[in-house]
């Protein structure tokens, strides 16, 4: 199981204006590294939560078809279920209808299941597509997270370049931290 983000989102949930007042910033000489910064801080929260901050659209690629006919999308929250393909022995894709499937929200990760089962020995691959997302801009993200966007962006642009690869800090500031441990998901 693999999986690769097809669209990425459009905008930043944390504007470049609310990092720089953040930051005590008031000119705009540091504009591009905020950027890079405040991308960076996003994609650590989405990887370290399993979330999908601002929409953006995911392929997750399985070898073969599950045997028990659902598959966990492990990114959060799954707004819609694009496409969905399988594949037969000799290449030929096979596009699963919306009416044969369907998507569970209730539940962390989001399941989607498959309304019969499948003869799996007539097909190998799958691949689905997905939206998942808060919503269109930052303002639809929750605040805490927005604050561990910021928090992280203010820890990397306080250490960019103040000490050689061997001492620079490793760890997370604690307020990242937490913030971002209110929304991992846990599993026994």
């Amino acid at each position: 199981m693999t999986m690769h983000i097809i669209t990425p989102p459009a905008v930043e949930p944390v504007t470049l204006a609310e990092a720089r007042a953040f930051l005590k910033i008031s000119t705009a000489n540091e504009d591009a590294v905020i950027t890079q910064l405040l991308r960076t801080a996003r994609e650590a929260v989405e990887t370290q939560a399993g979330l999908a901050l601002v929409t953006q659209t995911w392929r997750l690629h399985l070898d073969r078809w599950p045997r028990s006919g659902r598959i966990a999308l492990y990114r959060y929250p799954v707004r819609e279920v694009v496409e969905v393909r399988a594949y037969r022995p000799d290449g030929t894709p096979v596009i699963i209808a919306p009416g044969e499937r369907h998507l569970h929200q209730g539940s962390r990760p989001q399941r989607l299941y498959f309304s019969q089962r499948v003869d799996s020995s007539s097909l190998g691959g799958l691949e689905i597509d997905f939206t998942a997302g808060f919503g269109d801009t930052g303002a639809d993200v929750p605040d805490g997270l927005k604050h561990a966007i910021l928090t992280l962006t203010a820890h990397l642009y306080e250490f960019r370049g103040a000490f050689d690869g061997e001492a620079q800090p490793v760890s997370f500031p604690p307020a990242f931290d937490r913030q971002v441990a209110l929304w991992r998901r846990v599993s026994l």
